[in-house]
């Protein structure tokens, strides 16, 4: 029943590229299948090699290949026709799922699924399929096979969803106005302008794909699945290495398990490695060169951390270690903003002082003064809240019917304050739906 039902809620998106879905179920369950055969031998290392390089080059058939042909044409002057393939959704992250299967049967660390239908479900499983997180076959190996649900489970996962829908509809689709007044037109922001507006899009991406992980995570559990956190507080990070270990969890330890001891000519290199991790984290997020440069600007703040020491970062204030991160942070999300790298390098001007705006204006004061409170309400829902207040209510309260009559009672009133914003919501997709070919952005 799950089967059929993801295959409707994809298919509903996907018409077409459901097939292409099928045919990679089938091509890395067959190479499962290989791998446990001649496990150690050399049809072990055939099979997972042809597993991985049919995955990455669907991968960049369907998600590359336009960027390339236009980089290609722009360099040598050339007339290369520009493919103008439509990315299908979730590529990038069911890809990822097959590759961490496939190479994890071959590491021996799971044992490969000989039931195409177990494996289908893995691979197809809705609430994670479009959008993430990125869902190992270890962590729901078991509950594959067999599961149970209980009220607590339905509870929990309900009110995991009302939160998630929350955090889309109250937070990031009205902050994501901000962040379009401000840097949409980035030739005529002031200073202030272009830092209120980078603020905001940073809380928007982290309500927004939050909000997502927060739906699948709900809804997973509703179906007796345990899937893994995918964000844990970034913000409150004192460094940029702490950041990544909070932020896009599933996709951060995919690469430090799958790409960052991959042997550089014959050897593995650990600052090598730690390059090659976030030019292909830059690369995996979008077809655009903003997206490569996002990703060495953040390896360059990782290598420099690694160089001084987790020690001698510790010696550094407490407050100027959250002064640096979220400086960092915050410029991180100007790159990611900016496919057009002219207009990235008139936010940079802008933001730093040279821009031709002056500092403020009067329409940054009305914009601040309309949008005060829900700048403040989104800085501090990103603190655990939620936590705390778990913690004071198992102190104070013995009963734990009080605690879950309060709880459902909150998510009933986020789930009807989501529901009365989304009536006309119809045009705010969830950004990681968007992060494609330049094309699609249009």
């Amino acid at each position: 029943m799950l089967i059929i039902f993801s295959l409707i809620f994809y298919a509903w998106g996907e018409p077409v590229y459901i097939f292409l879905m099928l045919i990679t179920a089938v091509v890395n369950y067959t190479a499962g299948l290989f791998i446990g055969k001649y496990q150690g031998k050399k049809g072990d290392t055939a099979a997972t090699v042809f597993a991985v390089v049919y995955d990455l080059l669907m991968l960049g058939i369907f998600k590359y290949s336009g960027f390339i042909v236009e980089n290609v044409n722009a360099i040598f002057s050339s007339s290369i026709p520009v493919p103008d393939i439509r990315l299908p959704i979730g590529i990038s992250f069911y890809t990822f799922q097959t590759i961490s299967y496939i190479i994890d049967c071959h590491w021996e660390k799971v044992k490969p699924q000989k039931s195409f239908k177990n494996f289908l479900l893995f691979l197809t499983l809705f609430p994670q399929l479009v959008a993430g997180p990125i869902v190992r076959y270890s962590t729901i190996e078991k509950e594959i096979e067999s599961r149970s649900v209980n009220m607590r489970d339905v509870a929990y996962g309900l009110n995991r969803v009302a939160l998630g829908l929350a955090k889309k509809a109250i937070m990031a689709d009205q902050l994501s106005i901000i962040a379009d007044n401000c840097l949409g037109n980035i030739g005529s922001s002031t200073m202030f302008g272009a830092w209120f507006g980078v603020i905001a899009y940073g809380l928007q991406i982290y309500f927004d794909f939050s909000g997502y992980s927060d739906i699948a995570i709900g809804l997973g559990r509703i179906f007796g699945f345990h899937f893994d956190e995918n964000f844990n507080h970034p913000f409150i990070c004192k460094d940029i290495t702490e950041f990544w270990q909070r932020w896009h969890i599933s996709l951060s330890t995919f690469f430090r398990d799958y790409v960052l001891y991959i042997p550089i000519f014959g050897k593995r290199r650990k600052y090598g490695g730690l390059f090659l991790v976030w030019l292909c984290t830059g690369i995996w997020h979008g077809a655009s060169w903003n997206f490569i440069l996002w990703g060495i600007y953040y390896g360059i703040f990782v290598f420099a951390e690694m160089k001084i020491g987790k020690k001698n970062m510790k010696k550094i204030p407490l407050v100027l270690r959250h002064i640096y991160s979220k400086f960092v942070i915050f410029v991180g999300f100007g790159i990611f903003y900016f496919e057009d790298l002219g207009k990235l390098g008139t936010f940079f001007k802008t933001a730093f002082g040279f821009g031709k705006n002056g500092f403020l204006e009067m329409q940054d004061k009305i914009l601040l003064i309309n949008n005060m409170y829900l700048v403040i309400l989104a800085i501090i829902c990103c603190f655990p809240i939620i936590n705390s207040i778990r913690k004071i209510s198992d102190k104070h309260f013995t009963s734990k019917a009080v605690i879950t009559s309060a709880s459902g009672v909150a998510s009933a009133l986020l789930l009807l304050v989501t529901s009365i914003m989304l009536v006309d919501a119809t045009t705010h997709p969830f950004l990681y739906f968007r992060f494609k070919k330049k094309e699609d952005n249009k």
